[in-house]
């Protein structure tokens, strides 16, 4: 029994992974994106701090949207609630006065897309392509925007139920929604039609959803991270939790997948065919707020903390 006992402590001691790194942002990380060895963290202390991930160091020059006054007249800073990356090019929503927010478009100097004039309550928006940005409001609605000419091309109510997350595809062409429903709306971008609808797997509020290659992960307030594959619509179920799941992801080629797992803030790495839990990672002080894979075995991990971790899998 005793052997026994020492072989177990054993494999759950191979089985977890402390960080590799860790870097320290500005604020608590709200957002990430990684290109060609940086990584842009977008924090709620009105920064987006630029880590070369190379050298492991922060680089000097952050981006910075304007602070903001409170309802009481003090200023304070701006949380910047999403980013998107695409041609050189970053696109920031962050809080604006008076509750409302704003889009900002960056490229070596800040222009305004949309301000607190058009009294808008939005949550996240991501580039489609050079001109024309998808922009999501908490009320769930929907809307393509062409930057150029300052217009909305179309704009959709997905659903009635709160709006939680949406993600685009590889090529940008669908947006998948996902919604306090548990339900998920597949939008074509091009004319702004729902495609598909999955549902009947997460029961709850979906926090966060991850696409890549055909398939799909939710992170689920009802401790499900449901995985769905397009190419094999029967193929779906979901990975169970012992607390709300928080946060989930996909590695570029789909093959593995990970997944807030605990109240202790945890990550399960599993591979998305067999279903097999490979890993734990361990380390993360706060509620995560986003698992960002950059290829197969490296990925970050954030939090409400000003502290994100990396790390190598073997």
């Amino acid at each position: 029994m005793r052997f026994l006992y020492l072989l177990i402590l054993f494999s759950l001691s191979l089985f977890a992974q402390d960080p590799h790194f860790s870097y320290k942002a500005s604020g608590g990380v709200t957002d990430m994106v990684y290109e060609e060895g940086k990584l842009y963290v977008a924090t709620d202390a009105s920064r987006i701090d630029i880590f070369d991930t190379t050298l492991q160091s922060k680089i000097e020059a952050n981006i910075t949207v304007p602070q903001i006054k409170d309802f009481m007249g003090d200023v304070i800073d701006a949380k910047i609630y999403s980013i998107d990356r695409l041609e050189d090019a970053l696109l920031i929503t962050s809080q604006g006065a008076k509750g409302f927010r704003e889009i900002y478009r960056y490229d070596g100097a800040m222009q305004k897309l949309i301000g607190i004039k058009q009294k808008m309550f939005i949550s996240k928006a991501m580039f489609v392509n050079h001109d024309t940005i998808v922009f999501a409001l908490l009320s769930n609605e929907l809307f393509l925007y062409d930057t150029k000419a300052q217009k909305n091309l179309w704009k959709i109510a997905v659903s009635h139920s709160k709006f939680s997350d949406f993600i685009l595809n590889e090529k940008r062409t669908q947006a998948i929604v996902a919604d306090e429903s548990g339900d998920l709306k597949i939008i074509n971008l091009k004319n702004g039609m729902i495609t598909h609808t999955l549902k009947g797997q997460n029961l709850d509020n979906v926090f966060k959803v991850d696409t890549k290659s055909n398939k799909i992960i939710t992170a689920g307030q009802d401790r499900r991270a449901v995985l769905y594959n397009l190419n094999k619509p029967h193929s779906t179920y979901y990975m169970k939790s012992d607390f709300l799941i928080y946060a989930a992801a996909l590695s570029p080629s789909g093959r593995i997948g990970a997944y807030s797992s605990d109240e202790d803030n945890n990550v399960v790495v599993f591979d998305t065919t067999s279903k097999k839990k490979l890993y734990k990672l361990t380390g993360n002080k706060m509620t995560l707020s986003k698992i960002l894979f950059i290829n197969e075995n490296e990925l970050f991990v954030s939090s409400d903390s000003n502290l994100l971790n990396y790390y190598k899998l073997p």
